[in-house]
């Protein structure tokens, strides 16, 4: 049996070429064929495996040359350089190592921390100009003050322990992070404006997504002590730019230090020249032994792949043979569209999920359904979740997962329900596939429905009086909103009630908040799909 090729057309450490061999896979490196577009679609029908880092942009044209292709492997968390939906359509998975720079990214984080706390940059630049302004640099102490951290994953875990390691308390805003997990790492799990207001020093390790994007705006920054320093060394967007530069010339922010900006390459932006900013040029992951880590993790996964099957950190698909794909498709998209709508009405942190499987789809691999429904409920505040990733994320933060597999018991050949339980609430929806082969919603928190999940929807909880339905489409007619289908559900006259309608487009935020005032209504929330 012929050894699978590898091809790496990055610079990639000896040390992975080395695995590759070991492992008993044969490599081709050319480290500069990434920027040789041309060449690299010449020759890639001869490889079993692409190794890449961000050199390298394997677009559609050169994946549709890639005959023989199984796997693309990107040494580092970013796929940016992937187009990932043509790579799924000719079955190439794609991986990368989510994993690898997390070290050098909080150590990043803490080492602007002190460096903000004791003026270090300003005070290099000021004595190295031939000055000695030592009662101009008056620093703070970080011993016994609070840290807020945002986003307790990863990277936000390891910059907590290395916070804890120098006598600070850590308080930490994170709705996937559960109590006995923020307790077996040593910080107080708080609410958002609980966070703003205690902490000291605030850093930010958060994916952006619609949810995250301006978490800290002005009104968020209004609500933080007087003399708060802000580090952000995970994702630009998630701090409104000029709000934090008017905090800081208002002197409501004492200091920020920022790795990361709205727009990279970061050649202007309202926060340079400032006294009390230090930036630095997204320097998170460049330490030698990340460049390193990531370099090892890509060629021991795609080794085990091409060797073994075994898939490791895929972001296009989870482990499925191919007699099982063309069954499993609708339902995983199934259970990753419920998922999502779970998770996009979920603002709490999630304690439990409870996956049941009903008929036929129990007999199938629930495993890859499972990670789907994951995949989809942590998706929309986490952001960078795949259907192979969620299961380890969930776990990370302390999620119980369950799964039911029952008999037929309901009126569906097959049927999905997924229940989460957070700190708040419990709530269940049911899904089912039709012949068709499109996935529908058929029961929300009880109620009956029969609905397609449209790409833009409006999701309503209300009480079941006269007149609702009335004042919502008339809402939507004024505001120009097409209504496309409108669902409708109840458990008992005069009870509780959902509306689910979906329109043409998004929803715009003041239209939302309109609905939201209607007096009838006890939810209203937009949904995307």
């Amino acid at each position: 049996m012929a050894k699978p090729k590898v091809l790496i057309s990055d610079a990639l450490s000896p040390a992975a070429v080395q695995i590759f061999k070991d492992r008993g896979v044969e490599v081709d490196f050319q480290p500069n064929l990434g920027k040789d577009k041309d060449k690299l679609a010449e020759i890639i029908g001869n490889y079993d495996g692409l190794a890449i880092r961000s050199a390298t942009k394997a677009t559609a044209k050169i994946i549709d040359k890639a005959t023989r292709l199984k796997v693309i492997g990107r040494a580092g968390i970013g796929v940016d350089n992937v187009e990932i939906p043509a790579a799924t359509a000719k079955g190439i998975i794609v991986m990368n190592t989510p994993f690898g720079n997390s070290i050098t990214t909080a150590e990043h984080a803490i080492t602007l921390m002190l460096a903000l706390a004791r003026e270090i940059p300003q005070a290099d630049a000021s004595t190295q100009a031939g000055k000695w302004e030592k009662n101009r640099f008056m620093g703070v102490e970080i011993t016994g003050k609070t840290l807020g951290v945002i986003g307790c994953g990863n990277i936000g875990t390891i910059a907590a322990d290395r916070a804890l390691g120098l006598r600070m308390k850590v308080v930490a805003f994170d709705p996937f992070l559960s109590p006995e997990r923020a307790k077996d790492i040593g910080v107080e799990k708080v609410e958002l404006d609980e966070l703003l207001k205690r902490a000291d020093f605030i850093t930010l390790h958060t994916p952006l997504t619609e949810k995250t994007r301006n978490i800290i705006d002005a009104a968020a920054i209004a609500k933080m002590k007087k003399g708060v320093r802000i580090i952000n060394c995970a994702r630009g967007g998630l701090v409104d730019e000029q709000a934090l530069l008017d905090a800081l010339n208002s002197k409501h922010v004492a200091g920020a230090a920022f790795d990361v900006f709205v727009e990279e390459p970061a050649t202007k932006n309202v926060l340079f020249g400032h006294p009390n900013v230090i930036c630095t040029p997204h320097l998170g992951a460049s330490t030698t032994e990340a460049q390193e880590n990531v370099a090892l993790q890509v060629a021991e996964q795609m080794s085990d792949y091409l060797l073994t099957g075994a898939i490791s950190n895929a972001v296009n698909f989870p482990s499925i043979t191919a007699e099982e794909a063309p069954k499993l498709k609708p339902f995983i998209e199934l259970a990753e569209k419920l998922g999502s709508f779970a998770g996009q009405l979920t603002e709490s942190g999630i304690l439990k999920t409870e996956i049941t499987y009903e008929g036929h789809v129990a007999e199938m691999k629930i495993k890859a359904i499972t990670s789907a429904v994951l995949s989809g409920l942590l998706r929309p505040m986490l952001g960078e979740v795949n259907v192979v990733s969620a299961p380890v994320v969930a776990k990370e933060r302390g999620m119980v997962v369950d799964e039911i597999v029952r008999a037929a018991q309901s009126d569906y050949e097959s049927l999905i329900t997924v229940t989460v339980t957070t700190e708040r609430q419990e709530r269940s929806v049911s899904g089912t596939v039709y012949h068709d082969g499109k996935p529908r919603l058929v029961d929300i928190k009880g109620i009956r429905v029969d609905a397609e999940f449209g790409k833009s929807m409006i999701y309503v909880t209300n009480e079941d009086k006269p007149g609702f339905i009335g004042s919502f489409a008339s809402l939507l007619g004024d505001a120009k909103i097409n209504i496309a289908t409108f669902h409708l559900g109840r458990v008992k006259q005069g009870g509780d009630a959902i509306a689910l309608v979906e329109i043409d487009g998004p929803v715009p935020a003041d239209v939302l908040a309109k609905v939201q005032k209607l007096p009838q209504v006890k939810q209203a929330k937009a949904l995307v799909f």
